[in-house]
């Protein structure tokens, strides 16, 4: 009897406009539209240099765009102009509004220039979302 082989599954890509709050595990294939330092610290202290940076990016693709939070080595391959894909990516809140991230267990990863323009009038970040208790 043949052993059946176990396939891959190809992951569901997300969409960002399909993004919502509180949501973890997103593959997404986005382009950086921007990428801004907002915080660099070296410390050398320590046997090894150890440096902190955050990058703030602006990612998106054809249905919107979305504050990226990039840290340490996701800042060299978060360029402008780059086609990445983000693997287990998780919505953060900062100040009611939605950020993407990807932490340890997630990658970024770069890939081939994509075809698609981001569209830029639909910025996911900029939406305010409120948070609300229901009372049952």
């Amino acid at each position: 009897m043949a052993e059946a082989k176990a396939e891959m599954r190809k992951p569901v890509l997300t969409k960002v406009n399909q993004l919502r709050p509180g949501t973890s595990g997103h593959t997404l294939t986005v382009k950086v539209v921007s990428s801004k330092m907002v915080m660099q610290k070296g410390r050398s202290d320590g046997p090894q240099m150890r440096q902190m940076r955050i990058a703030e990016c602006l990612v998106g693709d054809e249905t919107g765009m979305i504050v990226f939070t990039a840290r340490n080595d996701q800042v060299d391959i978060v360029k402008p102009d780059a086609t990445i894909i983000l693997r287990n990516a998780k919505i953060d809140m900062f100040k009611g509004s939605m950020r993407l991230a990807v932490d340890k267990w997630g990658r970024v990863e770069a890939t081939d220039p994509s075809d698609f323009s981001v569209k830029t009038d639909n910025n996911l970040s900029l939406l305010e979302f409120e948070m609300v208790n229901v009372v049952e």
